[in-house]
């Protein structure tokens, strides 16, 4: 059996899967939304009482708010109702919930579905990621900025901040209406929503539950993302090269979590699945992964080992790797220095 016929079969074996079940979505959405809802609200009363346990249950709450994304995410793809008009409007909702603007990062995430692994059309929807020629190659300022930008306390510190507050509130600028109509939409909601809750509870409540929550929900976010596509042996090519199948065996890790952690990060660890096939829902991705031989053969991350990928911030095209920065720092410094010297003589010339 040749690739394409392997891959046409593959693609037969998850189509069984890539199907939404109403009772099952509307369960997601009764035991991970009213929880959320109950924890907000317990930790609102909790304030005058006591911080830290309003702290503590807004942490908690930070777990069914990335819940609550994937029920998002789902939407985005189109895959957790069959219905598109209860699809947008859910989406919508659990958007406002989780601070993203539904439309915007539908269209966005799609890109990086199209474009996961390909070195030629990076920079939508994904992590930054230089190879090790374009880090020799590019100037000490960008360097500077690659390096900032790669700091675990930037990454998982400013980058939730980001996202929330800057990233999912503005469109690009070749957005098209129905885009900026729902960001707008979204926008106006949580200003609502985030007035009540200040007029309602008062502005040092609000920063404490909501901003707690939303800074922990956002960094775990960004952590699941940023451990599914980087890990030592993960699968970049250039466009001429590129394949979907293996961007999506090979580039998108399975990362094995306890039985908790997978519940409340809604299956996402099976990210292979995903990327091969977005129709799938959640809560059929660990059945998918199962029942279909191939996707076994993924990457699998644990959580020791992920904290391993931290290490990793270049990719290596001639070896198919993430690299250190300590690795590359001779090359550098090499490049550094030749620069430097040609251009001395061409000062002395002039």
């Amino acid at each position: 059996m040749n690739n394409i016929e392997k891959t046409k079969q593959l693609r037969k074996d998850v189509a069984p899967f890539a199907k939404s079940h109403l009772n099952k979505s509307i369960m997601q959405m009764v035991n991970t939304l009213l929880p959320l809802i109950i924890l907000w609200t317990a930790a609102y009363l909790l304030v005058p009482v006591s911080v830290w346990a309003s702290v503590g249950l807004s942490i908690v709450a930070a777990g069914f708010v990335v819940r609550t994304f994937i029920i998002f995410h789902d939407c985005t793809h189109g895959s957790f109702f069959k219905n598109k008009k209860a699809t947008d409007i859910v989406g919508t909702l659990t958007g406002v919930l989780t601070l993203f603007s539904y439309e915007k990062w539908k269209r966005e995430h799609a890109i990086h579905h199209a474009t996961s692994s390909n070195l030629d059309k990076r920079g939508v929807g994904d992590i930054w990621v230089m190879t090790i020629d374009e880090y020799i190659a590019a100037s000490k300022k960008e360097r500077f900025k690659y390096r900032a930008y790669r700091n675990p306390l930037v990454m998982f510190g400013l980058g939730p901040l980001y996202l929330v507050l800057i990233s999912s509130r503005f469109n690009r600028k070749d957005a098209k209406r129905k885009e900026r109509m729902n960001t707008y939409l979204s926008n106006i909601i949580i200003v609502a929503l985030a007035t009540t809750l200040v007029m309602t509870a008062g502005w040092t409540a609000f920063l404490i539950v909501h901003g707690t929550t939303m800074f922990v929900a956002g960094a775990l976010g960004i952590w699941l993302f940023y451990i599914q596509h980087t890990f030592e042996d993960s699968y970049f090519e250039e466009e001429s090269e590129w394949d979907y199948v293996k961007a999506a065996i090979e580039g998108s890790s399975y990362y094995k979590l306890p039985l908790v952690l997978q519940w409340v990060t809604g299956n996402i660890g099976f990210h292979h699945v995903h990327h091969l096939s977005p129709r799938v829902p959640n809560y059929l991705l660990e059945e998918a992964h199962e029942k279909v031989p191939p996707l076994q053969k993924a990457t699998t991350v644990t959580i020791k080992t992920s904290l391993e990928s931290l290490r990793y911030k270049l990719y290596d095209p001639s070896h198919k790797a993430f690299v250190t920065f300590k690795s590359v720092q001779r090359l550098v410094d090499e490049h550094d220095r030749l620069s430097k010297n040609q251009e001395v003589p061409m000062k002395k010339a002039s």
